[in-house]
């Protein structure tokens, strides 16, 4: 998929009339993806590349509204210092304008196992 470095702002997802901007703020990321859903639940993954300020961010040409996206942050995962990045788990876009479908709660949510919660969980959260 053909993606442009983007801009670090506004943060969420922007529509232009042409193509959609995608910009995420980690200062823990090592590493991001933006996945991209079809109606048929595919996912499509793109790495953004640039990163500016902790921005991560890049310009999908013709992507328009009600595009079903998430991103995979990999990273530290050191539950100690509060730090849990987990690719496995399919994050939603915390400036997000609307969130669509229903959960389906099952353990691969979570970033642990449970019963024990220091022990990764690496279940893929996508499916739910």
């Amino acid at each position: 998929m053909h993606t442009w470095p983007g801009s670090t702002y506004p943060l969420g997802a922007t529509f232009d009339g042409n193509g959609t901007n995608f910009a995420l703020f980690s200062e823990a990321a090592q590493r991001v993806e933006l996945c991209l859903f079809d109606n048929r639940r595919r996912e499509k993954r793109v790495e953004l590349v640039e990163v500016d300020a902790y921005i991560w961010h890049a310009y999908l040409p013709q992507i328009g509204p009600g595009q079903r996206y998430g991103y995979r942050v990999y990273g530290p995962n050191d539950p100690a210092k509060g730090q849990r990045a987990n690719p496995n788990k399919l994050l939603l876009d915390p400036y997000a304008k609307a969130v669509e479908g229903e959960l389906k709660w099952s353990q691969s949510l979570f970033g642990y196992q449970f019963g024990n919660p220091l022990k990764r969980n690496d279940a893929n959260s996508a499916s739910c």
